[in-house]
């Protein structure tokens, strides 16, 4: 996990990636942004918002964005791999027996 993580950024939790259009005059635009659950990306004035502007498909916020949901993506499996080892040694060993030392994360 530690390696991920040295990597570069990581996007929040529950966040994804949308494509979405922008109609122009004489045709459609294609842009991208970062959606989150909630309102964490600051905006221009100095509130909050659940959007953040990506721009065009490989534009060097677009990919840093799907850089970061990959290793986002990757910690949360690590993760689930880890609970379902810990409760697999739980299942074997039971309750009553000392766990081992949990890694940290």
């Amino acid at each position: 996990m530690e390696l991920i993580k040295e990597e570069g950024e990581i996007a929040p939790p529950g966040c994804c990636i949308l494509r979405y259009q922008a109609k122009g005059k004489a045709q459609t635009y294609w842009y991208y942004k970062l959606q989150a659950t909630e309102k964490i990306f600051p905006t221009k004035t100095g509130g909050l918002s659940k959007y953040k502007h990506l721009g065009v498909a490989g534009s060097p916020a677009h990919v840093e964005a799907v850089m970061q949901m990959s290793r986002r993506t990757q910690l949360d499996a690590l993760a689930r791999s880890f609970d379902s080892l810990m409760d697999s040694w739980s299942d074997v060993y039971g309750s009553n027996k000392k766990e081992p030392d949990p890694v940290s994360r």
